[in-house]
């Protein structure tokens, strides 16, 4: 319950409160209900700050206000004190405050004539849609606050630029977007949503609001598990590939569960599947399981990549989030029924590709049959061949032998188990509830590639540093040996 008087909004707040009447409501008096950060978030957080400091320098003569959002007053004052001082050409954290609505300016820019160049940075690679409001907000609150702005820009990354191992290239890292005439156009809407937001804050009660496709867009929402704690197990959000469109006709029916989808629904093959499973509380087992499963050249081999993707290219030769990878895991099935295990982790701070693809190479030899989970591992290794032509037709010739696992399941195979998702993640604890992910240290791949950047940080003391090599090499056998336990178990 909300007093009389509505919290102050931010820059955030507002772009919550266009997503979500309740995300914003949650985020001023029920944080405690937010879902715990993810390793993947920490890393987006982190990937934002490092690109907005490497921003502040193509300003080298700029100055920092520093007083943090705890002490915004104060900010604004010191930013209205730089503001007046003629020799003080750019502000970063710029503070202002109008309409009951704190922002913080990345950069502002003065030009000779006394105006301002307003610039938001962004870890993105192109203008996105939830950009225009974030950056209307802001030119809003500036506006009204007595500063004459000339044009607003994106300061994005230009994921054409090739680093070359050497000189760090500012100018052509970054990319200018002037989103002015687009900001413009959407100005008229700010204080309408301003005061709804306020109005809405000031209510007894939180608004009904109910959860939807719009949760997971643009952000995905922190208090999504528990805004769906009390849906069914079988939601309708489950539907493989439900569009807005299904699902909306599907709720104005007050259809919930998926068992109670009328039998005359327009569904797709794979969503009445899914809704034959529910209702009937049953498993689907195709006659073609078997053979797709069995079908195999021995030794057959389980493959599985760790990659990650910084912003900030590493290595020479790399672009903005280019995909490295780091990391193999590879289970051998002999005919006897033997099982062996080979693996390469690069633990230092050197461009793995090359290490990577012999070793791999050689762990998988001329033949052989080769599971896969998701086609993720083909394109790297396409990738690979583009960048190491000494090992280019070795490395085109194993995508001839890959077998991907999730595809013969999601064709041949359905548990309601699986809730929609044919993830490892998912499916492993159907079918082999004695393997399971939530008891490791490392999580997922984006959890991986996080902990992977942390190892190789020099700042990582270097026990810190053998641990997470050691949880990173379970995580990466976990999933080739779940496929072996999988495809066991589908045999039965």
């Amino acid at each position: 319950m909300s007093s009389n008087k509505a919290p102050m909004l931010s820059k955030s707040r507002y772009l919550s409160g266009l997503q979500c009447h309740l995300r914003l409501w949650n985020s001023c008096f029920n944080r405690e209900l937010a879902s715990e950060v993810t390793p993947a978030q920490q890393a987006l957080f982190g990937t934002g700050q490092e690109v907005g400091e490497l921003a502040t320098r193509l300003f080298p003569e700029g100055v920092l206000i520093r007083e943090d959002h705890f002490h915004h007053e104060e900010a604004v004052q010191t930013t209205r004190n730089i503001v007046q001082d003629p020799s003080v050409s750019t502000i970063f954290e710029a503070a202002f405050l109008y309409h009951d609505v704190r922002i913080r300016v990345d950069i502002l820019k003065r030009l000779d004539n006394g105006q301002w160049n307003m610039i938001e940075v962004k870890s993105s690679t192109s203008v996105k849609d939830i950009h225009l409001p974030d950056v209307a907000i802001q030119y809003y609150v500036l506006k009204a606050s007595g500063l004459n702005i000339n044009r607003a820009f994106l300061l994005l990354i230009n994921n054409q630029y090739v680093y070359d191992g050497s000189n760090f290239d500012l100018e052509n890292f970054f990319s200018f977007y002037d989103v002015t005439d687009e900001v413009l156009s959407i100005q008229n809407e700010i204080p309408s949503s301003i005061d709804e937001q306020h109005q809405m804050l000031s209510a007894a009660d939180a608004p009904l609001v109910q959860p939807s496709r719009h949760c997971n867009t643009p952000f995905i929402c922190e208090f999504w598990e528990y805004c769906t704690k009390d849906m069914p197990a079988h939601w309708i959000f489950d539907l493989y590939g439900v569009s807005q469109k299904k699902f909306d006709e599907l709720t104005g029916m007050n259809v919930e569960d998926i068992k109670d989808i009328p039998d005359a629904f327009n569904l797709t093959e794979l969503q009445e599947r899914m809704r034959k499973c529910v209702k009937n509380n049953e498993t689907f087992i195709s006659k073609r399981l078997h053979a797709q499963l069995t079908d195999v050249e021995y030794p057959v081999h389980f493959l599985d990549f760790e990659t990650v993707n910084p912003a900030i290219p590493r290595y020479a030769h790399t672009s903005p989030y280019q995909v490295i990878p780091f990391q193999w895991s590879d289970h051998i099935l002999y005919e006897d029924g033997s099982l062996a295990h080979k693996e390469y982790l690069c633990d230092d701070d050197r461009d793995p590709r090359d290490d990577f693809t012999r070793t791999l190479l050689h762990a998988l030899g001329q033949k052989g049959t080769i599971f896969i989970y998701t086609t993720y591992e083909k394109t790297i290794i396409e990738r690979l061949a583009e960048y190491l032509p000494q090992y280019r037709d070795d490395l085109l010739r194993i995508p001839n032998r890959f077998k991907d696992l999730c595809a013969i399941i999601r064709h041949y195979f359905y548990h309601p188990g699986f809730h929609g998702s044919f993830s490892l993640k998912f499916v492993l604890p159907v079918l082999v509830p004695e393997m399971r992910y939530d008891t490791l240290s490392i999580k997922d791949g984006s959890h991986a590639s996080f902990e992977y950047l942390r190892m190789i940080h020099p700042d990582t003391v270097s026990e810190e540093k053998e641990k997470i090599k050691e949880d990173l090499l379970v995580y990466c056998s976990q999933d080739t040996l779940a496929m072996v336990r999988i495809r066991e178990q589908l045999m039965k």
